[in-house]
């Protein structure tokens, strides 16, 4: 049995699990690796994001047979903002802020603009 997802949900969900190691990249060492030295965060980092574009670049391609290339950077920026909300609260312990929702909502304007025109 072949399981069938449409293009926008392959890309979606390929996008999330490529944004969860992108986020781990770039963030988590600045809890985990603080007293390390840069470079061995930087390896560590370095390691992390190869997981990621191994998501990241077959999403886009994926992607790029229904979407724009400027749909496909405004859903990652969406994306991106929906992983790290909960991976800046949960996993570094920052509290919640108001600026999140309204980040959130300039974002729904810039998808609102990207996407009206398909």
């Amino acid at each position: 049995m072949k399981l069938f997802l449409p293009v926008p949900l392959q890309f979606a969900g390929l996008l999330v699990v490529s944004n969860v190691f992108m986020t781990f990249a770039w963030y988590a060492h600045l809890r985990n690796l603080a007293e390390k030295p840069w470079w061995l965060a930087a390896l560590a980092s370095w390691g992390i994001a190869l997981a990621e574009y191994l998501f990241q670049v077959p999403a886009n391609r994926i992607g790029y047979t229904h979407f724009t290339l400027a749909q496909l950077k405004i859903t990652q920026e969406v994306i991106t903002l929906s992983v790290f909300l909960p991976f800046s609260m949960l996993y570094m312990g920052q509290p919640f802020r108001m600026d999140y929702i309204w980040a959130g909502l300039c974002l729904l304007g810039a998808v609102f603009f990207m996407f009206r025109s398909a």
